[in-house]
């Protein structure tokens, strides 16, 4: 499998939802280099949603970003799902399609992303899983680190984990920013020496989000919120680290007006900028 060029997508970006089509279809901000979707969202819908969405992909990028795979899941892999995915990005050619390094589904639906056991029998399950989807799609899979709360029967440890599977299954990484600084305050790690760590040739692009501070040792993921100064530097680190990428903006819910993310974004691009001048000077 060989690993697709990052070039496709560059700059700063958004989570598109519905309610935004409207404005961004009247007028994209300038801030928005790139969307990102779930396939989930928008493969049920047909009609005007559905033209309307069409109308965006065909004018500007996006790349996806899933909800349900179940990477980890001990059910079968729902292979026509993947292959629905494999339609919805052909349809709109999307050439980058991520998911997260979890499960989400057992006998049921859990209806929220559970930690995979990080031990070795895990890597093993996982990366054979990852590479099925990989042959369906005809294209690599990126799998994102995930904000977790408990580590049940753990034997490695998240890094470990991570670059364990990334290995085996020869995949991408979709590196979120947040979720390593929330673990590393749940969970006692040096955030910079997770980023760091990372596989630099694997990494598709970043997450950047917000969360919730329930205590001083227990963060929530909630992409609810602004993304605050500690997570713009370990971003920082990472263009340093690993090469200036293409940098999504998470924001799920207490979505404020499109100019409020806007601002959020023209700092991911002085960012990136100011490292690559950076990198010009050496």
């Amino acid at each position: 499998m060989t690993l697709l060029s990052n070039s496709m997508v560059s700059g700063s970006g958004l989570g598109l939802r519905r309610e935004m089509l409207d404005e961004v279809l009247t007028a994209k901000p300038a801030a928005i280099d790139f969307f990102e979707v779930a396939p989930e969202n928008w493969i049920p819908f047909g009609g005007k949603l559905q033209r309307k969405f069409r109308q965006l992909t065909e004018q500007h990028r996006f790349i996806c970003h899933g909800l349900s795979l179940s990477i980890g899941s001990p059910e079968p892999l729902d292979v026509a799902f993947v292959k629905q995915v494999k339609q919805f990005l052909h349809q709109h050619n999307i050439n980058l399609y991520s998911e997260h390094l979890s499960y989400c589904s057992g006998s049921g639906h859990l209806y929220d992303l559970m930690p995979i056991p990080f031990t070795d029998d895990a890597v093993h399950y996982v990366a054979q899983r990852i590479r099925q989807v990989q042959d369906i799609l005809e294209q690599p899979l990126i799998l994102e680190n995930v904000s977790y709360y408990a580590a049940p029967g753990q034997q490695l440890s998240e890094l470990e984990f991570t670059c364990a599977v990334l290995e085996e299954a020869n995949c991408q990484l979709l590196l979120d920013v947040n979720n390593v600084y929330v673990n590393s305050v749940n969970h006692g790690y040096n955030a910079e020496h997770f980023i760091s760590a990372m596989p630099s040739d694997r990494i598709a692009y970043y997450h950047i989000a917000g969360h919730f501070k329930q205590a001083e040792d227990l963060l929530v993921d909630t992409h609810g919120a602004a993304v605050i100064d500690p997570v713009w530097k370990l971003l920082a680190l990472a263009y340093q680290q690993h090469g200036v990428k293409a940098t999504l903006l998470e924001r799920d819910f207490n979505i404020p007006e499109l100019t409020i993310l806007c601002d959020e974004l023209a700092q991911v691009k002085m960012l990136q900028q100011a490292t690559q001048q950076l990198a010009l000077r050496a």
